[in-house]
């Protein structure tokens, strides 16, 4: 355990914390005086800014663990698939959208495990990067579209065209993702499907199949 791996950790335990703010139906929509969306944009905007935070730690103080690598998109898919399903259940987000969001992370979630069970890890593109920008940005505008105030029509708007852009993307990006894992798969033939491969074979591959985050 170091501190990377703890802020992970503390991503995770902020996703109940996340649902409860959004679903339940606090009198006046306050929480000791704050209107429960700003709290609850606050809670996922710390959330995510953990998920850049662990990572430059992790890189900087040289602590990239195999628990890290495990966790890190564990923690991310928890957190957006958490936050989507609480904007549909308040009908801040349509369904088919999410689904096609959610989709695309448990199809990939699933390609990951074929490809660490022969020790290839692809490294998160730039496209992967935008498509969780994007989500973040979706997210936080859909929490603030109910707040009361002159601008809250914009921020709903603004919300379900950065929602378009989240779908998009996250289409665009699974297809890359399925690409380069057809591609790195391609290289690696192991015998067994839970064999990785010799250091010789690793040291061989691309560098991008090296790397020690995904989208």
């Amino acid at each position: 355990m170091n501190l990377p791996n703890a802020l992970t950790l503390g991503r995770i335990f902020l996703v109940p914390l996340l649902v409860v703010v959004l679903l339940t139906k606090f009198e006046g929509r306050q929480i000791f005086g704050i209107p429960k969306e700003f709290v609850g944009a606050a809670i996922f905007g710390l959330a995510s800014l953990t998920d850049w935070l662990d990572g430059f730690l992790a890189r900087r103080r040289k602590q990239v663990t195999t628990l890290g690598q495990l966790l890190d998109p564990l923690a991310d898919k928890l957190l957006v698939t958490a936050a989507f399903v609480s904007l549909v259940q308040i009908d801040l987000a349509p369904a088919w959208m999410v689904a096609v969001i959610l989709g695309r992370e448990f199809a990939v979630t699933v390609l990951r495990s074929i490809a660490h069970s022969r020790g290839v890890v692809i490294s998160a593109s730039p496209l992967g990067k935008f498509k969780m920008l994007s989500q973040v940005v979706a997210i936080l505008l859909l929490i603030l579209g109910p707040v009361r105030h002159a601008h809250a029509g914009e921020l709903v708007l603004l919300g379900r065209i950065a929602l378009w852009v989240a779908v998009v993307a996250s289409v665009a990006s699974g297809i890359d993702y399925y690409r380069k894992f057809s591609h790195v798969l391609g290289r690696v033939a192991p015998s067994s499907p839970y064999r990785s491969e010799s250091p010789q074979t690793a040291s061989a591959l691309p560098r991008e199949t090296r790397s020690s985050r995904i989208p």
